[in-house]
Parts: structure tokens; sequence; C-alpha cells
């Protein structure tokens, strides 16, 4: 691992999801030479559909940046600095030993080190998050730290809204770090947390939970129940007053193990996202019915 120079102007840049894509815009928006982009090869979305590219790279193809799927050829494009964003991968070693990387990460390290710090800190009622712009080391995500920025999350905020909110506080970060110099990082302090990609049945909703643990989860996206023996998608949700048994549908609202939550879009297995209103107009709960069981 080398230090970056004090003057940074060509660039390669690794990133795959659509939260990377405005980061490399705004580089080469900045004026900075990007002369590749590395992101993971095209694939197929459908069965009918030919191969798309990753956001990144069609980001890259239409400012003109070559792109490639290939690790090997960051060494041959003679940059100042490699910026990572949302990659995806590991960068080798070997790469490492050659050329200076930076990476930017949705969190305030070392909390939530990982895959998913934005779903990770909302479900754990962080009420404050950010972006740090690191160093990239061998470790995951323990490379010293260049500049950093707070977010608050917002009580409603979901997964989308909030890293939408730390894109935006990330972009400027990066382009004001890179003209100005990076200057020297400082070591990550505090006790690691690790932020593990999340599982299917973490997204279970367990009516017998209090309601805010249930709303995290339907925040965060992908939570589901049972309605009569097939999934149900809750896309979006909002708590109430009052009690009832949890699992127990009142309408539209929900019984808890500490409160209500009143379903705003649900998707049933094998149909489209809809509004809660029309789904309980045909599914047609009888007294007694229960989500989850």
């Amino acid at each position: 691992m080398i230090d970056p120079p004090a003057d940074i102007r060509r660039l390669v840049y690794l990133g795959t999801p659509t939260e990377s894509a405005p980061f490399l815009t705004a580089l080469a928006g900045a004026g900075f030479d990007v002369a590749l982009a590395v992101t993971r090869p095209d694939k197929r979305r459908g069965r009918r559909s030919g191969p798309a590219p990753s956001p990144v790279a069609a980001a890259a193809q239409s400012l003109g940046i070559p792109v490639t799927s290939e690790m090997g050829e960051v060494l041959a494009a003679d940059a100042d600095l490699g910026v990572v964003v949302a990659f995806g991968q590991t960068v080798k070693p070997g790469v490492l030993a050659r050329l200076a990387m930076v990476n930017v990460h949705f969190s305030l390290l070392p909390r939530w080190r990982g895959a998913a710090p934005v779903e990770r800190a909302i479900l754990a009622g962080d009420s404050t998050t950010g972006v740090c712009l690191m160093e990239v080391a061998e470790g995951l995500d323990t490379g010293r730290v260049y500049r950093r920025v707070e977010v608050p999350i917002a009580p409603d905020a979901t997964a989308a809204s909030l890293r939408a909110e730390l894109i935006g506080a990330g972009v400027p970060m990066l382009v004001d770090a890179l003209r100005g110099g990076l200057g020297l990082p400082a070591p990550q302090r505090g006790e690691p947390v690790y932020a593990a990609k999340l599982t299917r049945d973490e997204l279970c909703l367990d009516w017998s939970q209090p309601g805010e643990w249930l709303q995290r989860r339907v925040r965060v996206g992908g939570a589901w129940t049972t309605w009569r023996g097939k999934a149900l998608k809750i896309w979006s949700a909002c708590p109430v007053e009052g009690s009832q048994r949890p699992g127990e549908l009142d309408g539209t609202v929900v019984g808890t193990g500490d409160g209500r939550l009143r379903l705003l879009e649900v998707q049933a297995e094998g149909r489209a996202r809809q509004a809660a209103e029309n789904w309980i107009r045909g599914a047609r709960p009888t007294a007694g019915d229960r989500l989850g069981s």
C-alpha cells in the first residue's frame, strides 16, 4: 500500500451500482482525467433481454471513459489515484502495492464496516450516520480516514432516501478532497461494528415485536410476512396509536407487540405492488385472520 501524491489529476474509478454513478459523473465534471472505469461485466436483466451494462459502465460510456471488468488493467492506466465507490469486489494486494486508492464508505467508521452500512444503521435505530473517505487497505474497511461528514437519520428515512442523502453529502466531499489535497489520514477510533448483508429471514416481520422494530424493517426495504400461507411484501407502513393482537388485521391496521402499524403499500405473492386499501378489498379478511400465520 502506497500513499497518494499531493497533486491528483489522473484517476481510475472502480464502482458498480446506481449509487456509485454520481461520484464518477462529478469527478469527470470537476475536470479530473478519468482514464478508466472498472465495473462488473454486463449481465442479463431478464430472459429475453440482452446483456446490460452496470450503472457505472453506462455513466462511463456516456462520458467517453473506457470501461473494463478486468482489475489488471488498472495498473496500465498510469493514474495518480484509484477511487472506489461501492465496487463490490476486493481490490487485489498486488494492485494496492502499486497504486494508492481511496474508498467512499456510507457510514462513520469504524461503525458499520462492511456490505450494508445504510440498512444496518436504520435497523439499529441510529440517529446519525455519515460518509467517510478512507484509504483502501487489505482489511475490511480498516483504512485510515481522510474526510468524514455526518448525516442525521430522519425518523421516517428509508434506506433509499438515506442513501440519496449520503450521496448528496459524499459527492462534494470527494471532489473537494481531491482538489485540495488529501493530506494526512487519521486512524479509525472506536469499537468496530460490522454491517453484514441482510438475509431474507432478517426481514421477516415478527408481529410480536414492538411496532418500532417492525417499522425499521419496512423502512429498510424487502420486509415481508405471510398471508394465508403466501408471502406478502410490506413496502410502506406508518405507526398508529392503539393496540390489538399481534398480526391481527383491522382494515389496513395491524397489531404488534407494542402499538400498531397501518399498511400503506403491499405486494401479494405473484402480484404487482398496490395500495393496502386495494389489497384489503381483494383479500377480504375475516374475524381472527392474522398476518404471519
